[in-house]
């Protein structure tokens, strides 16, 4: 019958003082219409005793306040939630390890945006410092925190549903896991939500046979049916489901087909409850929290209730990945080491935004730290964290594909080519369909709907442009050698008419670096695990195309590295010496040389004997990348022009110390300037037979410049730290000792402002006092009178000959002094040559513009 009324007969209706008790129940499928009573004024308690589907009931605030025996079940699964929650089992944990989350969790930058085209693109194609400052943008003005993801928008709505986007790898799984574990612990969630369920869609996707959402939520967590049952009924307006991983989800059309269920108790397929549950037709007062890849994010926003709130993981922002360093050593020295190693490394921080890789590279440096202190050795290759991240990707993140492995990456392969050619990031739906089979579940795409006019427009892209580039390289090792031989010429063949001169990289230079990175040994143990494997003629004609490069030598600025890093990327010592033997000159002309840059020069350096020269004119290297390159300029005959900026004192007589006894006085020719400050300088220059060091002191000091030539093997027991500290100050009573005690020093030159008495002084003082000097220059703006009249009543040793050089200035009063006055008509230059048969001076033709 469609209505059943049951009610007691009057002696079944008790009395109290306030009235009688009444009691009404209905069967499950009946409905009872108020009001059940007529003409009556009830004021005794009502008890209403339902048990229909989708029935919820209002409860006055004093029925929903919990009751002891629910507090206690909520304590006790809080309890067990931070018991279970508080490790983590990572990628290669071997039965029984595990690490904290918090010695692992890092806040990711999330924000509530969707992104135009020209922002994706922007996000994709940077990196490095430019990445960062995108991340930045981002998150000035959009991201939110945890706590904030219910909070009311600017028009005062609250979402019943969030959904939180994210690639993989990005942390969305273990973003979830630190909101339970704060809530379990009474930080997060704590007045807005009494009880947190946390369901895996991986898992929902197993559980056999029809399960009512009771049963479904007891296989997740340690309570009972009726203890959820219980809660579920009690307040439904303070629950939370998050729905982790709804991308893999197996959906099917009977999802749409079947009847809706909206009674928590209610049985039927996992999937369809969950749906159901997603829809907000079972308990549509609590709120929801789901998970998922940007590519089935479309269709869960349409079947997700309402309002949605849209959320997306970005990864870690530059602080983030110092942070998880930090968290990851808990030693502040390796965590120095390791996160200054990466940070200057501009593709793999940037790839480091993506917490995986982060500790894909956090856990390669700790590995080696136990053997080696050298941090340089510890992480070998930028191509093997990529292929490790495809490889965890692969193993983690890709149950249930449609397709094997290799026929997996050699569509995406050929996707990442396609827009490689036509230099697009952002590839549409068309393209992408017709060249992967399944683009929704591979975990290597991002989806993104673009908005334009009245319509939506589907858009894919990798991750970021680097692994569109590793893809590319990928697919084209792998390929038969035949094809893989036709896809390289015709790779090399669109930068083979630039200039040798070009500043520029070549076009496709990652490409070709990711593939010599993908022939080294270990890389290819790694693919051939997944049945990728590279023919040998491949790598045949990869080496046999280098050397043939290389012996071409006729390559300049960043040439240079793009060829030492597709050396460095492959790694196998004993080519990397043919090819560096085989390469007579290496001339970075005018580059930029970034710190990965030096990597790869010591390394490839490391691996020869002997190499003819390395000149680096026009090229400018940090303190800390020079000391990086120190140890190997013994293994070049030449080495020249090099320049290093110094930001301190210390920097500076520490690099002079280096210089002077390590083995660089075993060069042949050697010359480098060291920049203090852009104000003052240090040069050192060795060639066959001499060496000679100079100092360059800051502007406006009466003593310019100082430099002294001794034989090869002069400048060892030299205290630099000491003598460094005198010329800066310029005290030439305090020059005067030292400069003496050289028993080796043969040449010495100086440049002051003016030639005043005191200096004509000091100067017939060094000749007298330093017995092994042959030569004094002294180069002055202006020869003062007082000055040349000491000179010309002097003598010097027969052994030594001192010339004097600048201009006199011909006014009979207020005569110039100054360095901006030496242009005036008045001046003359003269050269004053003083030896044992005495004083003589020559006039010169022109006035002199002294540097």
């Amino acid at each position: 019958m469609d209505t059943f009324y049951k009610f007691f007969s009057k002696k079944n209706i008790s009395t109290s003082h306030s009235g009688p008790n009444v009691s009404a129940a209905a069967e499950s499928g009946g409905h009872i219409t108020a009001p059940v009573l007529t003409s009556n004024t009830i004021t005794g308690n009502v008890h209403i005793i339902h048990n229909a589907p989708g029935f919820t009931l209002y409860r006055p605030p004093s029925e929903k306040t919990q009751t002891s025996a629910t507090r206690s079940v909520i304590f006790k699964y809080k309890k067990l939630i931070c018991s279970e929650y508080q490790c983590v089992t990572e990628y290669n944990s071997r039965p029984g390890e595990h690490v904290l989350l918090s010695e692992r969790y890092t806040q990711p930058l999330i924000i509530q945006k969707h992104r135009d085209p020209k922002e994706r693109e922007e996000e994709i194609c940077s990196s490095g410092e430019s990445f960062q400052k995108v991340l930045s943008s981002r998150s000035s003005d959009d991201s939110v925190h945890l706590n904030s993801l219910f909070d009311t928008d600017s028009h005062g709505i609250s979402p019943g549903a969030v959904i939180l986007q994210g690639n993989s790898g990005n942390g969305k799984s273990f973003t979830v896991q630190k909101i339970m574990m704060d809530w379990a612990s009474g930080d997060l969630y704590k007045e807005r939500f009494d009880i947190v369920f946390h369901l895996k869609c991986k898992e929902i996707n197993r559980i056999p046979g029809k399960k009512s959402l009771v049963e479904i939520l007891s296989y997740s967590c340690s309570l009972t049916s009726d203890q959820i049952s219980q809660m579920l009924q009690q307040s439904p307006e303070k629950v939370l489901f998050i729905i982790d991983g709804f991308d893999e989800l197996r959906l099917t059309e009977e999802i749409y087909d079947m009847s809706a269920n909206t009674d928590p108790l209610q049985k039927a397929p996992a999937v369809v409850i969950l749906c159901d549950l997603l829809r907000g037709r079972i308990l549509p007062e609590s709120f929801l929290l789901v998970t998922s890849r940007s590519t089935a994010t479309d269709t869960l926003s349409k079947l997700l209730k309402g309002p949605q709130r849209f959320s997306e993981i970005m990864g870690f922002s530059e602080k983030g990945v110092e942070e998880y360093f930090q968290k990851f050593f808990q030693n502040e020295e390796l965590f120095r080491k390791a996160y200054t190693f990466v940070k200057t490394n501009e593709t793999l921080i940037t790839a480091c935004s993506i917490p995986v890789v982060c500790w894909i590279i956090c856990t390669t440096i700790k590995e080696r730290f136990k053997s080696v202190a050298d941090v340089a050795s510890g992480l070998e290759t930028t191509t093997s964290i990529y292929t490790d991240f495809v490889s965890t990707l692969l193993e983690h993140h890709c149950q249930g594909l449609s397709q094997s492995v290799p026929t997996l990456l050699r569509s995406l392969g050929q996707l990442a080519e396609r827009g490689m050619l036509e230099q697009q990031v952002l590839l549409d739906e068309k393209t992408v369909n017709e060249t992967v089979s399944d683009p929704t579940g591979s975990p290597f795409l991002c989806k993104l709907l673009i908005k334009r006019r009245i319509h939506q427009e589907t858009m894919f892209s990798f991750m970021h442009l680097s692994f569109q580039e590793f893809f590319t390289a990928l697919y084209y090792v792998l390929l038969d050698e035949e094809e893989s031989q036709r896809k390289w010429t015709q790779l090399f063949s669109i930068d083979k008419h630039s200039s040798d001169y070009d500043i520029r990289p070549p076009r496709f230079a990652a490409v070709v670096q990711f593939a010599f990175g993908l022939l080294n040994k270990d890389v290819r143990c790694t693919l051939e695990k997944h049945g990728l494997f590279i023919h040998p003629k491949t790598q045949a004609h990869l080496k046999e195309w280098i050397l043939k490069e290389l012996q071409n030598n006729k390559m300049y600025s960043v040439k240079v590295f793009f060829f030492l890093h597709c050396l460095y990327e492959l790694h196998e010592e004993g080519f990397v010496k043919e090819a560096m033997e085989a390469w007579n000159r290496i001339d970075a002309y005018a580059a930029v040389i970034r710190r990965t840059d030096c990597w790869a020069l010591l390394y490839c350096s490391q691996c020869c004997q002997c190499i003819e020269e390395l000149s680096l004119l026009d090229c400018r290297l940090t303190y800390e990348n020079f000391l990086m390159i120190l140890p190997v300029l013994h293994k070049f005959k030449t080495v020249g022009y090099l320049t290093v900026e110094v930001s301190s004192d210390s920097d500076l007589v520490e690099l002079m110390c280096a210089l002077t006894r390590g083995q660089t006085l075993s060069l042949h020719w050697f010359n480098v300037l060291l920049q203090f400050k852009k104000k003052s300088s240090f040069n050192l220059s060795i060639s066959e037979e001499l060496s000679s060091t100079s100092w360059y002191t800051k502007p406006g000091a009466s003593l310019r410049s100082l430099s002294l030539t001794f034989p090869r093997a002069g400048l060892i027991d030299i205290d630099w730290s000491r003598f460094s500290q005198i010329v800066h100050q310029g005290d030439s009573d305090a020059l005067f000792s030292p400069l003496c005690s050289f028993p080796k020093l043969k040449k010495m030159e100086i440049s002051v402002d003016c030639l005043s008495k005191m200096w004509s002084v000091w100067t017939l003082q060094i000749n007298l006092n330093c017995s092994s000097l042959t030569e004094l220059m002294v180069k002055a703006d202006f020869l003062l009178e007082e000055g040349i009249e000491i000179l010309q009543r002097s003598r010097t040793r027969p052994a030594c000959i001192v010339t004097v050089q600048g201009c006199i200035c011909n006014k009979q009063s207020q005569k110039c002094t100054q360095y901006k006055d030496r242009e005036c008509s008045c001046n003359q230059g003269v050269k004053i040559h003083l030896s044992s048969q005495g004083f003589s001076m020559e006039t010169l033709q022109k006035p002199l513009f002294w540097n």
